[in-house]
């Protein structure tokens, strides 16, 4: 019988359950600050909020790691706290530091701007547009947004913290408050992708990046529920593209987002074995993952020896798999490193340099 999927690029083929000899690969922060091209575009803009609203240069950087790595898939340039643009706050993102927004509170959530949030940020369909115009046909073009609890972490810290006490101890406290906050940021979201998907993108994905750390009862609350609003929502707008979740770094958690969060997909962090993903998954579903990206940074030795192990657990667990990062590619990784990676994988040797 013949494959309705293989004329379709093999991320695709992936999502929709196909096991390839050879997987597909690309990484999250693919284009970023290690590349030279990228700096010299940014050096360019008048600030990061400003890079991501300019759909020509967004879609060039976009396109970057195609050209130069010639990665399976291109993923949008853009960043998760426009949504919070979109619902009526400020937010900038200051050199060192990283986004920075005014911590928003009980009385503050009530004023958001829910209707016509995803239109506020809309130019950045046009950079959907730009880059499906550009890319061959044979490259996926993802789309994603950030899981609702990872933005109402910066919304409620006003900036990045390593332990987010102010947004749990917000959410067991004012816990009516919080489930509007999550509401109002899944509904924003799911718009945003519906816009997306209607641009051009063929792929969704949602970064829960701070999905570790919750006993259960809260991340049914914090993360499942408003993750399922907002899969329920693209899907009624009549998108059917494929959707990857990624609950990184959530544990034992994650078996209750496999089980009920409706994705074609889920992403490994590093701290999940491929296997134990397997399991979770069943041999039908696409998993992604999970090389370790501080290996990407050291290359050498250390890298060939973390791609091996990645490569024989995705073998051993077997089943529709994308090769990715755990995380995100740093500014600090060496452009060889990335090459060594992408030829191993396509030809079963990289060269590694010390």
């Amino acid at each position: 019988m013949d494959n309705p999927h293989q004329n379709q690029p093999n991320v695709l083929r992936v999502l929709k359950g196909e096991t390839l000899e050879t997987p597909p690969i690309w990484m999250m922060r693919q284009a970023g600050r290690h590349l030279p091209e990228y700096r010299e575009v940014r050096a360019s803009t008048k600030g990061f909020i400003d890079f991501c609203f300019t759909p020509k240069k967004a879609a060039e950087v976009t396109l970057q790691p195609i050209r130069r790595y010639d990665m399976d898939a291109a993923i949008l340039f853009a960043d998760i706290l426009l949504i919070p643009i979109g619902l009526g706050r400020d937010v900038r993102f200051e050199k060192g530091v990283g986004p920075i927004l005014e911590p928003i509170g009980v009385s503050g959530i009530s004023k958001l701007t829910i209707d016509g949030a995803a239109d506020r940020i809309s130019s950045i369909y046009e950079t959907v547009e730009r880059v499906r115009s550009e890319l061959s046909s044979e490259k996926t073009l993802i789309g994603f947004c950030g899981g609702a609890w990872t933005v109402a972490t910066y919304m409620l810290e006003g900036r990045g913290t390593p332990t987010k006490e102010t947004a749990f101890r917000f959410a067991y406290e004012h816990p009516e408050a919080m489930d509007d906050l999550l509401n109002a940021i899944a509904i924003s979201s799911a718009d945003y992708l519906v816009g997306q998907a209607k641009a051009g993108a063929q792929v969704l994905k949602i970064f829960e990046s701070w999905a570790q750390g919750m006993p259960a009862p809260l991340f049914e609350r914090l993360v499942i529920k408003p993750t399922q609003l907002m899969i329920e929502r693209v899907r009624a707008a009549g998108i059917t593209v494929p959707i990857i979740g990624f609950p990184r770094a959530a544990g034992l958690n994650t078996r209750a987002y496999v089980e009920t969060v409706e994705t074609q997909c889920v992403a490994a962090g590093t701290d999940t074995p491929l296997i134990e993903m397997r399991t979770l998954l069943g041999q039908r579903r696409a998993m992604q993952g999970n090389l370790d990206p501080l290996a990407l940074r050291i290359g050498g030795a250390v890298l060939e020896s973390a791609v091996n192990a990645v490569l024989e657990d995705g073998k051993k667990a077997g089943g529709p798999y994308i090769f990715n990062l755990g995380h995100g590619v740093s500014p600090d990784v060496k452009i060889e490193n990335v090459h060594a990676v992408i030829s191993h994988l396509r030809t079963g040797k990289g060269d590694y340099v010390e």
